[in-house]
């Protein structure tokens, strides 16, 4: 797949409502990706010091970026890469995400933590695009 192709059908952009915690002690993250067409995607399991870092980079906190994040993009900024969208899906019963870079060349990596990818996302303010089949109507409190 070209980086540059007209979206895939099957994945609707979204952004993020919300990043909070599961529990008390912020230990497991939250978040909800809603597409344009009002549809929901609720995340959950992932780690709260990447839900923190999420919400950081939603508010423009981008100073302290954690280390793993920094080596992602002294990789990218070697080798004239920008990172341009990712795509979340399922793999089984876990969440995963493709991140797409482009520059020099295309580069797609495969099959990684979907909250890491989201993460980079936020960070980098770049489409999250999310596979449809994951995402319900908006449910009312």
């Amino acid at each position: 797949m070209k980086i540059d192709e007209p979206q895939d059908s099957d994945y609707a952009e979204t952004k993020i409502t919300y990043v909070g915690f599961v529990d008390p002690y912020g230990v497991e993250g939250l978040l909800i990706l809603r597409s344009d067409d009002g549809k929901e995607f609720h995340m959950r399991a992932f780690s709260g010091e990447v839900a923190r870092h999420i919400s950081n980079f939603i508010e423009g906190q981008r100073d302290a970026i954690p280390t793993i994040y920094n080596m992602v993009e002294e990789i990218a900024e070697l080798n004239e890469l920008v990172l341009v969208k990712i795509k979340v899906y399922e793999s089984g019963s876990v969440l995963r995400a493709n991140v797409y870079f482009t520059g020099k060349h295309d580069l797609v990596m495969r099959n990684y933590r979907a909250s890491d990818s989201i993460a980079l996302a936020t960070f980098y303010n770049i489409p999250i695009l999310v596979r449809k089949n994951l995402l319900k109507e908006k449910m009312e409190a």
